[in-house]
C-alpha cells in the first residue's frame, strides 16, 4: 500500500499552469527519485505535499485517509517532514536546539532543558550519529549539518522525509555517508522522496523514478529497467526520431582562431570539479548538460563571481586570476547571467541608462558620459540589435522578455568584449526574438568575437555553437565538435 497517493493535482498561478493533473505515489521503504528539469512542477508538487501551496484540484492521500495540508506545521502533523538544499537551522545555537526548536518539551511551562537533550541525543541516534549536542550546529561541517537537519525532520515521528537537493553542498564521502543513512532508514520503513539532478546519485540509491516535464507527468519507472539514455529523453522531452529528425539540420560554421581564454584543470572545491577548457576567438562553444550539471557554475567561475581555486586560468597568452567580476571585465569579458530579471536587467531604469550601465562602471565616477552620448549609444544599439522601442527612454519592464534580453546584450557589447558568456539568453522569448538572438551572435562570431552559450535546449546547442563541452553532475565529462555535434551524441554522453 502507498503511504502518499497525490490524484489528478492541478495548480496554477497568474499565466502559468504549473501542474496538469499529476498523479504521484510513494511506498513505505523506498526512496523514490522526483526528476524534471527547470519548469517541471517538482518544486510545487512539493509545496502541495507540504502544506506550503493549496492545489487547485485534485486530492491528496496519506496513510490511507484525505489530507489538505494548510502549512507545514499540518503537514508535520500528518508526518510529512521536507530537509531543503541549504540548511535551515540556526548555526548559533546548540544542536539540541536546533532539533527541537519550536517543539521543546516544557515543566511547569519552561523548557525542560534536560529534556530537550534527551530528545536530541535519541533522534541522532537513529542515524547512528553520536554528537555533543550541546555544541553549536557551527562547529560540524555542512555533511553533519545536513544529517542533524534530517534528525530534527525525524524528531516529528515522520513517516516521509522529502530531501530537496540535499547532496548539492556535500563531496563524494560525504555523499556515500548521507547514503549509508537514507538506507538504514529505508530498512527501517520510511519513504523518502529524493529530489536531484544528479544522475549517477539516482541510480545509486533510488528505488523509482517519477519524471515530470512542463507541469505534467511523464511517467514513473523502476530506477533497475530505466536506461539512462531513455530517462534523459524523457527528461528533455525527446525521442529517438525527433532527435534524428533534427540532426539533419545541423550547420558547420568556418574554423576558429587562437586561444583567447584557456582553463587548466580550473575548478572550484564543492562547486565543480577541475576541468580543462579552451574558448578561441571568432568560435561559439556550447556548454550541454542537464539541469545541475554545472553549465552555470561553470560561467560565473570563469567571470569570478565564484573564482576558482584550483588551477590556471590564462587570457590572451597571461595566467591570471578572475577573482572579481571587476577583474574579468577589464580583461574583456562579459557575461548575461541565467536570471535577467533577478541579476541582469534593471526594470525601472530606462532603455538608454541599462545600456550604459556597465560602460559608466567600468569608466568610473571620473568619467560620465553625456545624455547626448547617452543617447547615440542606446539609438546605435536598438537599431543594430532590432530593439522594438518608441524611443530610448522607454522603461525596461514595459520591453517584452525578447526586447529586454536584447537590452542586456546591449548593455555588454557597448564595453566590446573579446568574450561574450550568454547564460540561457533566449529563455522564456519568443521564437522570433530567438532566431534574432542567434544571428546577432553569428555575426559578433564572424567579427572574431569568442563566445560561450548556455542553452538548456539542446536543438539551439547544435544549431548554434562549433564546439559543444557536456558536463553532468558537476564534471566535463567530454566535448565535440564540426559534424559530431549532435543532440544524439550530447544525450549518449550524458547517459554514459
Amino acid at each position: 500500500m502507498d503511504i502518499l497517493e497525490a490524484k489528478n493535482i492541478v495548480k496554477s498561478f497568474p499565466g502559468v499552469k504549473a501542474l496538469s493533473g499529476v498523479d504521484f505515489s510513494v511506498r513505505p521503504g523506498e526512496v523514490h527519485a522526483l526528476m524534471g528539469e527547470n519548469g517541471a512542477g517538482k518544486s510545487t508538487l512539493v509545496k502541495i505535499i507540504t502544506g506550503v501551496y493549496r492545489q487547485d484540484d485534485g486530492e491528496i492521500f496519506f496513510n490511507g485517509r484525505s489530507i489538505n495540508p494548510g502549512s507545514t506545521r499540518e503537514a508535520e502533523a500528518c508526518g510529512i517532514s521536507t530537509v531543503y538544499q541549504e540548511v535551515n537551522l540556526l548555526p548559533e545555537m546548540s544542536v539540541a536546539e536546533n532539533i527541537c526548536l519550536g517543539r521543546q518539551p516544557k515543566l511547569f511551562g519552561l523548557i525542560h532543558w534536560s529534556a530537550v537533550r534527551k530528545r536530541a541525543v535519541a533522534a541522532l541516534k537513529r542515524l547512528e550519529l553520536d554528537l555533543d549536542v550541546s555544541r553549536n550546529l557551527a562547529y560540524y561541517s555542512i555533511a553533519v549539518q545536513q544529517l542533524i537537519a534530517i534528525a530534527r525532520a525525524l524528531d516529528i515521528d515522520c513517516k516521509l522525509l522529502i530531501l530537496d537537493e540535499p547532496t548539492s553542498s556535500l563531496d563524494a564521502k560525504e555523499v556515500d555517508e548521507l547514503f549509508t543513512v537514507l538506507g538504514k532508514l529505508r530498512a527501517q520503513g520510511m519513504a523518502i522522496i529524493f529530489i536531484t539532478h544528479f544522475l549517477d546519485q539516482v541510480y545509486q540509491i533510488s528505488d523509482r523514478i517519477t519524471i515530470l516535464r512542463d507541469g505534467s507527468k511523464v511517467g514513473t519507472f523502476e530506477t533497475s529497467t530505466l536506461a539512462r539514455l531513455e530517462m534523459v529523453g524523457k527528461m528533455i522531452g525527446k525521442d529517438p526520431e525527433q532527435v534524428r529528425d533534427m540532426d539533419k539540420k545541423r550547420k558547420l560554421r568556418t574554423s576558429a582562431g587562437r586561444d583567447f581564454l584557456r582553463a587548466e584543470h580550473t575548478g572550484r572545491t564543492g562547486m565543480l570539479f577541475p576541468m580543462d577548457l579552451n574558448i578561441r576567438a571568432g568560435e561559439i562553444i556550447g556548454l550541454a548538460g542537464l539541469l545541475g550539471s554545472g553549465r552555470s557554475e561553470t560561467a560565473r567561475m570563469l567571470f569570478g563571481v565564484d573564482p576558482p581555486d584550483s588551477g590556471k586560468l590564462i587570457i590572451d597568452g597571461k595566467e591570471t586570476v578572475n577573482s572579481s567580476p571587476g577583474k574579468a571585465v577589464s580583461h574583456g569579458i562579459a557575461l548575461t547571467a541565467e536570471d535577467r530579471t533577478a541579476t541582469g536587467i534593471i526594470p525601472d531604469l530606462t532603455i538608454r541608462e541599462n545600456i550604459v550601465l556597465a560602460l559608466q562602471a567600468r569608466a568610473g565616477i571620473l568619467k560620465t558620459y553625456t545624455i547626448k552620448e547617452q543617447h547615440a549609444l542606446a539609438d546605435t544599439f536598438i537599431k543594430a540589435l532590432g530593439i522594438k522601442t518608441p524611443d530610448a527612454d522607454q522603461l525596461t519592464k514595459h520591453l517584452s522578455g525578447g526586447n529586454q534580453q536584447k537590452v542586456l546584450l546591449a548593455r555588454w557589447l557597448a564595453m566590446n568584449p573579446k568574450l561574450f558568456m550568454l547564460d540561457e539568453p533566449t529563455r522564456g522569448i519568443d521564437v522570433g526574438a530567438k532566431a534574432e538572438i542567434e544571428k546577432v551572435m553569428a555575426e559578433l562570431c564572424d567579427k572574431g568575437m569568442a563566445m560561450l552559450f548556455i542553452s538548456s535546449e539542446m536543438e539551439e546547442v547544435t544549431r548554434t555553437c562549433d564546439r559543444v563541452v557536456v558536463l553532468r553532475d558537476r564534471r566535463k565529462i567530454g566535448e565535440i565538435a564540426g559534424e559530431q555535434i549532435s543532440i544524439q551524441s550530447i544525450m549518449n554522453m550524458i547517459a554514459e
